[in-house]
C-alpha cells in the first residue's frame, strides 16, 4: 500500500470549469478581500468601521437584488438573515474591531484560524469525517501567515483577540451553513449573495448611524474606496465565493481564505517599499503550500509488490 495525492471526487467538478477552474475562480474572492485593510486605512475616513461595513454590504446587496430580480421565499427569508449576519453583519464589525485593538498581523493570524474552525464545524454540522489532512495543512497555513504578518513588537489585547476569534468563528459557521443549505433550485449565486448582503446591511444600518454617524469630508478617494469595497469586495467577490462553496469541498474552500492575509501583507510591503525578510518568505511559502495541498485529498491505492 502506498499513499498518493489526488483531487477528491465530485460530480459537479466534471461540469463547467471543472475542479481546478472553480478553485482558481473562487480564490479570487479572498484575494480581493485582502485589499480591504489597505483600502480602509488609506482611502476611507478613520473611526467609522460600522459605516465601512454598511457601505460594503447594503448597496452591493441592493444592486444584486436589482440585477437578479429574485427575492427569497419560504425558509430562505430567515436563512438569508442568519447567513447574512454570520458572513457579513457580524463578521465585518468584528474584523474591524480586531484590527483596531491589535496590530494588523495579529488580527490577520486570528482570521487565518478559520479553516481549522470550518474543518471541525463540518464534522458537527455536515456529518463529514474529520480530515486530518486538511486540519494539518490548516495549522501549517496558520503558522505560515503568522510568520509573514506578526512583527517582533506585536502586542496583544483581550478585546481584539476575542473579536478576531469571534469573526473567524462567525464566518466559519456561515460557510458551513451555506454549504449545508446550498441555494434554491434555479437561483443563481448572485441572488443568494444579494439576499445576504442586503440582510447584513439592514442589520448594520441603525448601529452604524447611531454609533459611527455619517463621516464628514468624504472626498473622491473615500468614494473610490467605498465603491471598491461594495462592488468588488462585496457584490462580485461574494457572488464568486458562494458559487465556489456550492461546487468545492467546504474545508478546502476555507483554506483559500489564507490568500486574504497574504495579499494584505504583500500590498503593505509593496506600498511601504520594504523587502520581505527570509522568515516572511518562508511563511509565504508555507501558507501557499498549505492552501494548495488543502485542495487535494490523500487517497490510498493498492500496488502490486
Amino acid at each position: 500500500m502506498t499513499n498518493t495525492i489526488a483531487p477528491s471526487p465530485s460530480p459537479s467538478a466534471q461540469r463547467g470549469l471543472g475542479r481546478r477552474g472553480w478553485t482558481a475562480l473562487t480564490a479570487l474572492a479572498p484575494a480581493v478581500w485582502g485589499t480591504t485593510y489597505i483600502v480602509t486605512t488609506e482611502l476611507l475616513p478613520a473611526g467609522h468601521p460600522l459605516v465601512a461595513a454598511l457601505m460594503r454590504s447594503l448597496p452591493a446587496g441592493l444592486i444584486a437584488l436589482a440585477l437578479s430580480r429574485r427575492l427569497p421565499s419560504g425558509s430562505w427569508w430567515w436563512r438569508s438573515l442568519v447567513l447574512g449576519i454570520l458572513n457579513m453583519g457580524a463578521f465585518f464589525p468584528l474584523l474591524f474591531l480586531s484590527a483596531q485593538h491589535l496590530p494588523g498581523g495579529v488580527a490577520a493570524t486570528l482570521g487565518a484560524a478559520q479553516p481549522i474552525a470550518v474543518a471541525v464545524l463540518a464534522v458537527i454540522v455536515l456529518r463529514e469525517r474529520l480530515s486530518a489532512w486538511r486540519v494539518s495543512w490548516g495549522l501549517v497555513g496558520l503558522v505560515g501567515v503568522a510568520l509573514v504578518v506578526i512583527g517582533p513588537g506585536a502586542g496583544f489585547d483581550a478585546v481584539g483577540i476575542l473579536a478576531g476569534l469571534g469573526g473567524a468563528l462567525s464566518m466559519g459557521v456561515g460557510v458551513v451553513l451555506a454549504k449545508k443549505w446550498g441555494r434554491p433550485e434555479g437561483v443563481g449565486p448572485m441572488a443568494v449573495a444579494g439576499w445576504q448582503l442586503t440582510a447584513a446591511g439592514l442589520v448594520l444600518l441603525v448601529p452604524a448611524l447611531l454609533i459611527d454617524g455619517v463621516p464628514s469630508g468624504i472626498d473622491g478617494a473615500a468614494v473610490a474606496g467605498y465603491l471598491w469595497l461594495g462592488l468588488v469586495g462585496g457584490l462580485l467577490s461574494y457572488t464568486v465565493w458562494f458559487a465556489g462553496i456550492g461546487r468545492l469541498p467546504v474545508t478546502s474552500t476555507a483554506l483559500l481564505g489564507l490568500l486574504s492575509p497574504l495579499v494584505a501583507a504583500a500590498l503593505g510591503a509593496l506600498l511601504a517599499g520594504e523587502a520581505l525578510s527570509p522568515v516572511q518568505l518562508l511563511g509565504f511559502a508555507a501558507a501557499l503550500a498549505a492552501m494548495l495541498a488543502g485542495q487535494l485529498t490523500p487517497r490510498r491505492r493498492s500496488t502490486e509488490r
